[in-house]
């Protein structure tokens, strides 16, 4: 394996457990429900820019997963999709990044 690939997937896993271990301190305060963590993020102006900013990254990786999996036929990449939606963009997107670059046969 490549020191590229080797980064992105360093990325990824450190996108997965950096950003839930904030989200585990926050639920065990407050509960597993989702309107207080949507109220959360719209608290104030920051919050809801970063929302909005990360919202929209996760639209256009999307888009540019599903794009490239046509003409690449690379099928497993599709599961940085919602890799993305349910952990996200900081461990979809370098997920994404390791799986089109593997070789491809």
């Amino acid at each position: 394996m490549s020191l590229l690939r080797l980064i992105y997937l360093g990325l990824a896993l450190w996108g997965a457990i950096h950003p839930m271990s904030h989200f585990i301190v926050w639920f065990g305060e407050n509960g597993f429900g989702a309107g207080k963590l949507i109220d959360a993020w719209q608290a104030n102006a920051a919050s809801s820019g970063l929302m909005w900013d990360l919202t929209i990254a996760v639209i256009a990786l999307t888009v540019w997963i599903i794009a490239e999996t046509r003409v690449r036929k690379n099928w497993l990449a599709l599961i940085a999709i919602p890799v993305s939606f349910f952990l996200g963009v900081s461990c979809g997107l370098p997920l994404y990044l390791f799986l089109r670059t593997r070789p491809i046969t």
